[in-house]
């Protein structure tokens, strides 16, 4: 053999070159629309053990005043066992009173947090 310079083996000659397109961005007028001002309320109780049926005067008073609006007058509302978001199957709020409507009671010092939005 004869004494020939090392040409590397070109892997990429068969690969194409990228097809480069560029994109046209269509440019849509939008609405502004006005920001609502929303509140938010909670309800805090540790549970006993024993109840189904919370009421405001089971309150935990470390959190100031709490009230249970009428869900007719709230937007949205969360009923939160022990952190836990719970199906609307699973409770009934009225003014002023919570209803757990399963089967199992949460244990004793298990909180129980009700939020509610008005937009």
């Amino acid at each position: 053999m004869k004494n020939q310079p090392y040409v590397p083996h070109k892997t990429n000659m068969y690969f194409p070159k990228p097809l480069i397109i560029p994109l046209t961005v269509n440019r849509v007028e939008s609405k502004v629309t006005h920001l609502k001002e929303a509140s938010s309320h909670e309800f805090f109780v540790l549970s006993d053990g024993n109840k189904r049926i919370y009421t405001e005067s089971d309150a935990l008073s470390e959190y100031g005043i709490q009230k249970i609006l009428d869900p007719s007058t709230v937007s949205y509302m969360n009923l939160f066992i022990n952190g836990i978001l719970q199906p609307k199957v699973n409770y009934e709020v009225t003014e002023g009173k919570i209803v757990l409507l399963t089967e199992d009671i949460p244990s004793e010092e298990c909180p129980i947090i009700l939020q509610m939005i008005t937009i």
